[in-house]
């Protein structure tokens, strides 16, 4: 690797928060099979066992991450974010977010094909870089870069999945928590016929009751299971 190329990779371990040892393996982690393919380079070797290795360490340090953060989910549940934040998609949306595709070594072809910005290109040299920091750095210094680039990425999936199934979440928790089923009750609605507001409550058991507010009774009802569920996650089950 010529000094030029490392230059411009000190760019990306600052967007990434790591600086390499042995900057060969983030040069690695950047290099498609399309261009050692093309240029037959005996200095180059393609990316495609850091991405397979990558992906087990990034699928390791997601589990770790959310079995820490909810204690209360199920493992369905848990598997569900897992696979809304490691999936091709969102993976090669982080690694758009750093611009890595400015960095690929690709081949000519594959380049003129519009490669830099392909979701499986960038997912998988994502994946590749993270197992090159696990084998530069060890595991606790990916898990901090994993931690730091995925932690708003788990908070909003946390929070979409709550509001967009959160009675489903919530009987299904009742049901193993409980032996429960949630009951949903109008307990007040106001404004004129044309732009009503609704008010319902969630009753669990004599467990916890909470109340949601909505424009109709399908999002109060959500609002007030979510509602439920944080005090669940937050209180440990001791809502009223």
């Amino acid at each position: 690797m010529d000094n030029d190329r490392k230059e411009a990779l000190r760019i990306l371990e600052e967007r990434i928060g790591y600086v390499f040892s042995n900057g060969t393996l983030l040069d690695t982690a950047l290099t498609h099979s399309s261009f050692v393919n093309e240029t037959q380079s005996t200095g180059h070797v393609d990316n495609e066992r850091l991405e397979f290795l990558g992906d087990s360490v990034l699928q390791l340090i997601i589990s770790e991450l959310l079995f820490e953060k909810f204690p209360a989910a199920h493992e369905g549940n848990l598997s569900k974010i897992r696979a809304s934040l490691v999936t091709e998609r969102p993976l090669a949306e982080v690694a758009h977010s750093f611009g890595i595709g400015q960095w690929l070594l690709l081949g000519r072809g594959e380049d003129g094909s519009g490669g830099r910005e392909k979701h499986s290109i960038l997912a998988n040299a994502f994946e590749a870089i993270i197992a090159a920091i696990f084998l530069d750095g060890g595991y606790q210094k990916i898990r901090t870069v994993v931690a730091t680039i995925f932690h708003p990425l788990i908070e909003r999936s946390e929070e979409e999945r709550l509001y967009r199934d959160a009675k489903s979440h919530l009987q299904e928790f009742c049901q193993a928590s409980f032996k429960l089923m949630p009951q949903y009750a109008l307990v007040n609605e106001y404004g004129p016929d044309h732009d009503k507001t609704f008010e319902i409550e969630v009753t669990i058991g004599s467990i916890a009751k909470k109340r949601g507010v909505g424009k109709n009774k399908k999002d109060a009802e959500q609002q007030a299971a979510t509602k439920a569920l944080e005090a669940f996650a937050n209180d440990g089950c001791k809502s009223r």
